[in-house]
């Protein structure tokens, strides 16, 4: 395990817009609510005056009023001075998020061979690294080994860290519970609460797909109108934003795409592969990146054109379907770009658009994500955002 610091940019990332809240607000959640409403504002769009924060958020003056004390006695916010607006009257002082003054342990469990994490700032920039190798370990001694790692990046920190936030393979609930992570031998693991317990710390988990769709969302190009992320690693998974929401599903499996049966014994040309799930012909035996690599291997370019075209052919086939289901603007491939970019991505678009009417398929777009391979991690510092401060 190794963690290495590195300047932070000059330039945090652009920060997009808030997610569509997704439950009634109760009266006795009012005060939490508005409280997040006033830190959503700043964190979006950065130091503004108490009256600028409640014509955008709908707040009285009083109550805003009254949130800014609480979060300026919290240190959560500062006073950044006068703004000079050339007006008559009393100049408004501006209030600032302290984006600089806490930190985020994040952790991406994508790879089938390396666990990733950083230390990151609230704006997503990275202020040390590390990384972990499973060496084949699954269950009890995979946590473990996240543990370790997760004591290091806590140890590397500079500033306070308000949480921990885990981007994992499989099927998770709210509350971070692991109902099963197949690749990694996971199966009704309460995560989230295990690793609070141990390292004195919140910890949000979520799934990868999901929390690399937040990321666009927040960090990245995602319109929120309907955007599906697929993220294609040691498996594959989706996460679906639309209308502003994340689409979770009834047990929390939704964009659970990878385990769509595409190859059976009527398939020309292919044999069903054996799936971590248990079954065969999954679409993850075909579009994972070991799959993808063991396809190619060997073949010249203008074969391996045609090996990666017949595969974003199947998975064009799956995404039909849910495109018209969900009228999406947008799918998003995330992994890497030497396998997904090109005939892939062009195969899939080209399958989409053929299987769906026009007003479905014709302005669909299918691109590469906009974030780096840092996406994950950046997801799952939304996940502490989100969980701790109520920003996202």
């Amino acid at each position: 395990m190794t963690a290495t610091t590195k300047p932070l940019p000059a330039a945090g990332r652009g920060i997009g817009r808030a997610l569509r809240p997704t439950a009634k607000v109760l009266p006795e959640h009012a005060r939490a609510h508005n409280r997040s409403l006033v830190l959503q504002h700043l964190f979006h769009f950065g130091p503004s005056s108490r009256a600028d924060i409640a014509r955008s958020t709908g707040l009285t003056r009083v109550t805003v009023s009254d949130l800014v004390a609480v979060l300026l006695a919290e240190g959560l916010v500062e006073e950044l001075g006068f703004r000079n607006e050339g007006k008559v009257g009393k100049p408004a002082i501006l209030v600032g998020m302290r984006t600089d003054d806490f930190q985020i342990v994040a952790a991406d469990l994508t790879d089938d061979e390396n666990l990733r994490a950083a230390v990151m700032t609230l704006v997503g920039d990275v202020v040390a690294r590390g990384s972990a190798h499973l060496d084949g370990r699954t269950g009890a001694d995979a946590v473990a080994t996240l543990e370790h790692l997760l004591r290091e990046m806590l140890a590397a920190a500079t500033r306070p860290v308000i949480g921990v936030g885990i981007a994992s393979p499989g099927v998770i609930d709210a509350d971070g519970h692991v109902l099963e992570a197949p690749n990694r031998g996971w199966y009704d693991v309460p995560l989230a609460v295990d690793l609070a317990a141990t390292l004195g710390v919140p910890v949000h988990v979520a799934n990868d797909a999901n929390t690399r769709a937040l990321a666009e969302f927040t960090y990245g190009a995602g319109t929120g109108d309907g955007t599906m992320v697929v993220t294609v690693g040691q498996g594959v998974g989706a996460g679906i934003v639309v209308d502003g929401g994340l689409v979770r599903g009834r047990r929390h499996a939704a964009g659970e795409i990878g385990h769509v049966t595409v190859v059976d014994e009527t398939t020309v040309g292919e044999t069903p592969q054996p799936c971590a799930c248990g079954r065969a012909g999954c679409l993850e035996t075909v579009l994972s990146v070991p799959a993808l690599r063991r396809r190619i291997a060997g073949l010249d370019p203008q074969a391996t054109d045609a090996a990666l075209a017949s595969v974003g052919r199947m998975l064009g086939l799956v995404l039909a379907p849910v495109s018209s289901a969900l009228n999406l603007a947008e799918i998003v491939l995330s992994g890497p770009p030497e396998l997904l970019d090109g005939p892939l991505r062009e195969a899939t678009l080209d399958t989409v658009r053929h299987r769906t009417m026009p007003a479905i398929g014709q302005d669909l777009m299918v691109r590469m994500a906009s974030l780096d391979e840092d996406a994950a991690l950046a997801g799952a510092s939304v996940l502490v955002l989100a969980g701790q401060l109520g920003v996202s």
